[in-house]
């Protein structure tokens, strides 16, 4: 099948019980959560939004799927954005999205970005020029412990890729943005879960590394892991301060205005 028979889906992982963010997380979804003057959700969906991606799946818990449909299930129709839900009822880890994708993803590529990042570069060209294999961004960080390292050759080629190191590996980090062919859903149901019995991304980035087909990119632009309550802080001072939020795509905007006229309106009529 040739590039011009695949399109590209997109999928938000937006599960998971954000327990270092409560008790803001008691009542609502952590990407529901404000980062400035949008809920946090918008920001990885401008992400996929902005490349031209119109079929989206977002994956979220059984108790905050109520929220999502309100916010997002019919907002973005008239748009041509066609965005469903499937629910996950207990975290697998981050490869399993693409397991739980399946009948969505079907015969095309996919883009999966975690719900709780916020990217101030845009990414549209690389995931509309995007072949096959699989594409990562690694960013330069203080405490690469914390995540999947990517280790580069003296040429710049990734070699290795390992979830959160015990011993120092490089300073790169690889960010929750990933590209991939068809093949991720058959690499993902073969790939065993670690010992903390998750599936592992990093096995999904190793299954193409190992086959020379993964193409990992730095760049320099803000990354923001808005996953507690002083990165929430900072998300929102650094997307106010660096203008991230004037970035959106105008669909988004003109989307969420046309729901905030509506809510206004409804408020009103309660009022009368």
């Amino acid at each position: 099948m040739s590039k011009g028979d695949k399109k590209m889906k997109g999928i938000i992982l937006s599960g998971g019980t954000a327990t270092r963010l409560f008790p803001l997380t008691a009542t609502t979804s952590k990407q529901l959560l404000p980062v400035y003057n949008k809920q946090m959700i918008f920001y990885p969906l401008n992400t996929l939004i902005k490349a031209g991606i119109k079929d989206i799946l977002i994956i979220v818990t059984p108790e905050h799927s109520g929220q999502y449909m309100n916010l997002l299930g019919a907002e973005f129709k008239k748009y041509g954005i066609r965005i469903i839900f499937e629910v996950q009822k207990v975290p697998r880890g981050l490869a399993d999205a693409f397991i739980m994708g399946e009948g969505f993803i079907g015969k095309d590529n996919v883009t999966m970005i975690l719900g709780d990042n916020i990217f101030e570069d845009d990414f549209s060209e690389a995931i509309k020029n995007f072949q096959s294999g699989g594409h990562v961004f690694a960013k330069k960080v203080s405490d690469p412990e914390r995540f999947g390292v990517v280790k580069f050759d003296e040429t710049g080629n990734a070699v290795k890729i390992v979830e959160k190191p015990q011993e120092w590996i490089s300073d790169y980090a690889v960010t929750g943005l990933y590209i991939y062919d068809n093949r991720v859903i058959e690499a993902a149901k073969n790939t065993k879960p670690s010992e903390r019995g998750e599936i592992e991304i990093t096995s999904l980035h190793n299954y193409y590394l190992e086959r020379n087909e993964l193409k990992v990119s730095t760049f320099d632009g803000e990354w923001l892991d808005a996953g507690t309550f002083d990165t929430l802080l900072e998300a929102g001072r650094i997307v106010k301060e660096k203008e991230i939020y004037k970035n959106f795509d105008p669909l988004i905007d003109a989307a969420v205005e046309e729901f905030n006229a509506e809510l206004k309106a409804l408020a009103k009529k309660r009022l009368l």
